[in-house]
């Protein structure tokens, strides 16, 4: 393999000939040789956004020269389009701070250019500031873009589903037991207003995230910089976005709380709670399909075993707990990774970066995967449904007001122990005449 000499201020390093980096990231992979963990391309490409930004922004205060600002836009525009993505090979499982990442990418851009990577491409900047505000960068984008829609999506469906099967009467459960009536539509329901709930938990949690520490440097002083950058800049990261940021306006806070980022990872965990419930009420519900509950059809995408034949799974409600399970193992290293702001700064952003951008991809693709696989697919099974009514003694709980409790318990308990309805129950034991059993009894009139 062919070398080449790169400096730094620690001496010089052998680099592969081909690569864009330099001393700094070479350093970093000969140092931190820990998993396989790589830093994702989202934060990558936020810190092009960034770094194009700041540039703008030094140009405009007179700090920068025009044309050093516009070889940073070019550079940093190849990045974000991918074209640069093998450069970027550095562990989540390094310096605390990220600056092996964010020198990583200074050293690519400054490659690309000819510039320095500290003078000019970090110009006004530090570690400290820019990787927090490349991750907040990063969550909005991603959320806005991926997660909400995806949200969005599977709300529709659920909504089609509810008013389609409004008048759909079937048995409730509670504890896994047999329930009073409602309709299938209002049990979609619950599902469709779980999923309005969480969408704005989201909307929510994310307006924190649109706070961005870039601007206070080392401590939150800002410190080397133009007391205007940070504004400037986070406003030229909205224009090149699309999404709505704005500057911190503390940056002490900024650098050493994770709370947007942990308040974030919580909004993911309640979605991921929800969706969990989600899946388990549609494969009980689907369950069979002969020896199950099986009021419901769902779609059959693939066989499901290896040695029985015929054999189908609810694969989808399946992918979708294992993934929300992990969104609920990242909040918890999120939760501990944002307790570590010593002083003025947090030491544990690398993992709470990898953590969040992992729940909110495992989410957004694991929404539209069980849209489109199974939520659009889900018919009921009239047979099932209308067995299950008519089998269930808790419509005994409509003659509570005329007979009182303990007595309708009493046909209740007589109905089950001789199996028998609960008609022939009221009847038989001379309580209610025929007539005023389906006068008080009626399904309809309990939803």
């Amino acid at each position: 393999m062919n070398y080449r000499i790169e400096t730094d201020t620690m001496g010089e390093v052998k680099v592969p000939a081909e690569k864009l980096w330099g001393a700094q990231t070479q350093r970093s992979l000969e140092n931190f040789k820990i998993g396989e963990e790589k830093m994702p391309l989202e934060i990558v490409r936020a810190f092009a956004v960034l770094k194009r930004a700041a540039a703008a922004a030094n140009a405009r205060l007179g700090v920068l020269d025009q044309e050093k600002a516009a070889a940073i836009t070019r550079a940093c525009d190849e990045i974000s389009a991918g074209k640069h993505d093998d450069q970027f090979p550095l562990s989540v499982w390094q310096t605390g701070s990220g600056t092996q990442t964010n020198m990583n990418v200074n050293e690519v851009v400054a490659h690309l250019t000819g510039l320095h990577p500290n003078d000019d491409v970090n110009k006004g900047q530090s570690s400290n500031d820019t990787f927090p505000t490349a991750m907040h960068i990063a969550f909005v984008i991603m959320a806005e873009d991926g997660l909400l829609p995806a949200l969005d999506a599977l709300r529709s469906t659920f909504s089609r589903l509810s008013e389609e099967y409004a008048d759909i009467i079937k048995v409730g459960r509670t504890h896994l037991m047999d329930a009073t009536p409602l309709t299938l539509g209002q049990e979609i329901s619950a599902w469709r207003e779980m999923l309005d709930a969480c969408y704005r938990m989201v909307e929510n949690a994310l307006t924190p995230v649109r706070l961005l520490a870039l601007g206070g440097t080392a401590v939150g002083t800002g410190l080397n910089t133009h007391p205007d950058f940070g504004s400037l800049t986070a406003h030229a990261v909205s224009s090149i976005t699309g999404h709505d940021f704005k500057t911190a306006p503390n940056k002490f806070h900024a650098l050493s709380s994770m709370d947007a980022a942990s308040g974030l990872s919580g909004a993911l965990k309640t979605l991921a709670a929800d969706l969990i419930k989600i899946a388990n009420d549609v494969r009980w519900l689907a369950s069979g399909p002969r020896c199950g509950i099986g009021e419901l059809f769902i779609p059959a995408n693939e066989p499901g075993s290896s040695i029985m034949p015929g054999k189908v799974n609810p694969t989808q409600c399946e992918a979708l707990i294992m993934s929300s399970i992990r969104v609920m193992g990242n909040d918890t290293a999120v939760s501990v990774a944002a307790s570590q702001g010593n002083f003025q700064l947090n030491v544990c952003l690398p993992v709470i970066a990898y953590s969040l951008i992992q729940s909110i991809r495992l989410l957004t693709d694991a929404a539209h995967s069980f849209n489109g696989n199974l939520a659009i697919g889900i018919r009921p099974n009239h047979e099932a449904i209308e067995r299950h009514l008519g089998q269930t003694l808790m419509l005994v709980t409509a003659l509570s007001p005329r007979l009182g409790y303990d007595r309708s318990a009493e046909i209740a308990k007589y109905a089950f122990e001789n199996g028998i309805s609960l008609r022939e129950a009221a009847v038989g034991r001379g309580i209610l005449s025929g007539e005023e059993f389906d006068g008080l009894v009626d399904p309809q009139k309990m939803v």
